[in-house]
């Protein structure tokens, strides 16, 4: 695919596609990691961590939070395909333009946006873990949903111009 026929280089976009995908590989390996050791400390040594639990998913909320970008810009999202596949490019690229404008960009700006007040009540009140030995600065986990939502837009608006040169190839 040619990324500078708009005049846009989208060699960026790549590159960023890239490291959310390395950060989700990352963060799955340490997820595998804490469950595993947590698994070992209980059926072996007989104790365990709560923080060690709530760390699993923790890890796993923002690998899946971060993962909804990579999976869109690597073409593995969630669509209907038995219609979408019996279609041209050019047709393919102008559903994904126009989806990507009219129902992705607004609902990840209204989860990004109001998402904020529930991270700044967390900050604000210095939210811990309910549970003895639990994590503290719950602030941190809750900022990941605005925080991934706006890396969503910043990834839909290169799936965009990714699609705009789709559409003028074919």
């Amino acid at each position: 695919m040619n990324y500078l026929k708009l005049g846009i280089n989208l060699m960026i976009f790549e590159k960023y596609n890239k490291f959310l995908g390395n950060i989700t590989a990352i963060l799955m390996l340490l997820m595998m990691v804490n469950v595993f050791v947590d698994v070992l400390l209980r059926y072996f040594l007989h104790t365990g961590s709560i923080a060690s639990q709530e760390m699993e998913w923790h890890l796993f909320s923002v690998m899946f939070l971060l993962g909804i970008a990579y999976a869109l810009n690597s073409e593995e999202h969630v669509r209907v395909d038995f219609i979408y596949d019996n279609l041209s490019a050019r047709k393919k690229a102008i559903i994904n333009i126009f989806g990507t404008i009219f129902m992705l960009i607004p609902f990840a700006f209204l989860i990004a946006y109001t998402s904020f007040d529930f991270v700044n009540d967390a900050y604000i009140m210095n939210e811990i873990s309910e549970d003895p030995g639990g994590l503290t600065h719950r602030w941190i986990i809750k900022a990941m949903i605005p925080a991934s939502f706006v890396i969503l837009i910043i990834s839909s608006l290169f799936y965009i111009q990714q699609n705009i040169v789709k559409f003028k190839e074919n």
